[in-house]
């Protein structure tokens, strides 16, 4: 979408109104099967969400109360997580003078006169700035043809090719002595943070390592690391 020299490219107004009205269909169809099957999944003591299993089977034979708790309890479940989809959908809005990135109730901007080369790497956006740093690395579901013209748009260096620093990271293994400083550590506390799935703490652990000039990136839960500068190695 073109506004006043800006371009923003989010998630298709069709696809997040069909998020946000079938998410909560699928979510009453889905309680009104478990109203049916309740009775027999309360006695499971495996069961998740038991709670409301058990809810549903207390009133299963009080017709239409049965009926009309199941496709609520369902429709909820459906539209929280319409919500959780909306707040982790990635809104990005580049200009001449800078890009911003909004996630939710979490906004970064990046000046263009900082960003070297912007790429895609599997699906995530990736903005280096002039010492190869990463100045955003961001998860997305959006078109990456939609990204990368608009970024062309804008007259931003795009690496149709990908990272074009890849080769030079490495795997990360405990105790590197090529690693500066505390960087290990961080490492080893991000490899238990991608074992855990703890998005903040990845993130913010990514972050600490930048300070320490150290970029990683990650194949599964697998870490690879460089050093910014690396034209100097």
């Amino acid at each position: 979408m073109y506004r006043r020299n800006e371009t923003v490219v989010s998630e298709p107004a069709w696809a997040m109104g069909l998020m946000w009205l079938g998410l909560p269909l699928a979510g009453a169809g889905l309680g009104w099967l478990l109203q049916a099957l309740a009775g027999w999944l309360a006695e499971l003591p495996w069961v998740p969400f038991k709670g409301p299993v058990e809810l549903i089977a207390s009133v299963a034979d009080n017709e239409p109360v049965a009926t009309i708790v199941s496709l609520a309890i369902g429709g909820v479940a459906g539209l929280v997580l319409a919500f959780i989809g909306a707040m982790e959908a990635l809104v990005v809005r580049i200009t001449d003078g800078d890009v911003t990135l909004r996630r939710g109730d979490s906004t970064s901007m990046v000046n263009r006169s900082a960003v070297q080369t912007v790429f895609i790497d599997g699906k995530q956006l990736v903005l280096l700035g002039r010492e190869a740093e990463e100045l955003a690395r961001e998860g997305f579901e959006l078109g990456a043809d939609r990204l990368r013209d608009g970024f062309l748009a804008h007259g931003y260096p795009w690496a149709a090719a990908g990272d074009p620093y890849r080769d030079k990271f490495r795997r990360w293994v405990p105790e590197d002595p090529e690693l500066p400083g505390s960087a290990d550590a961080l490492l080893k506390a991000r490899g238990k943070a991608l074992e855990k799935g703890n998005k903040t703490d990845i993130t913010e652990l990514r972050a600490e390592l930048a300070k320490l000039g150290v970029v990683v990136r990650e194949e599964e839960k697998r870490q690879y690391w460089r050093r910014t500068h690396p034209t100097s190695d």
